[in-house]
C-alpha cells in the first residue's frame, strides 16, 4: 500500500501529487495534512505514516513538508523506514535501487510539481537491485 502525507509546507504539493496519483488510479491512503493550518506539526504526520509504511514491507510512503528535512529526521528515526530526501528523477530512482528507500521526502516549497510527479512515479516503478546494495543496507544495523 502507498501512504502520502504532509504538514502545511507540503500541502499544495502534496494536493498536486495526490491528483496526479487519482489521475494515474495509483491506490493510495491521505494521512493528512488536509488544510494548510499552520498548526500541522510535521512529527505527527510523519508519524503516523512511519507506522504504517513499517507494518509491511511492501508498503511505501510519500512525506512532504516545507524543505523535506523534518519529515526525513523524523521518518528516519524508526528502524524499520528508509526516508530519502530527493530532489530529482535520478536520485528518486536510485534511492530505490541502491538504498531501498521505502519512503520518498519531497520539499514542498522548491520542488516543482511535474518533477515531483516523475519522482513518484520512478520511485514506485523501480525495485531494489539486491546483492551488494542489500549487503550494504544491512550493515546499517550491525
Amino acid at each position: 500500500m502507498l501512504y502520502i502525507a504532509c504538514d502545511h509546507g507540503g500541502f499544495d504539493l502534496k494536493t498536486k501529487v495526490v491528483a496526479h496519483l487519482k489521475k494515474l488510479g495509483i491506490k493510495f491512503d491521505d494521512l493528512g495534512a488536509y488544510t494548510e493550518d499552520n498548526e500541522d506539526d510535521f512529527p505527527v504526520y510523519a508519524k503516523k505514516l512511519v507506522a504504517k509504511v513499517a507494518e509491511d514491507e511492501n508498503n511505501r510512503g510519500i512525506l512532504i513538508c516545507g524543505s523535506g528535512v523534518g519529515m526525513s529526521i523524523c521518518a528516519n528515526r524508526n528502524p524499520h523506514i528508509r526516508a530519502a530526501l530527493c530532489k530529482d528523477i535520478n536520485t528518486a530512482k536510485l534511492c530505490r535501487l541502491h538504498n531501498d528507500a521505502n519512503v520518498l521526502v519531497l520539499a514542498g516549497r522548491s520542488t516543482g510539481v511535474v518533477t515531483a510527479n516523475k519522482m513518484v512515479i520512478s520511485f514506485l516503478n523501480t525495485e531494489h537491485l539486491g546483492g551488494k546494495y542489500a549487503r550494504r543496507m544491512k550493515m546499517i544495523d550491525e
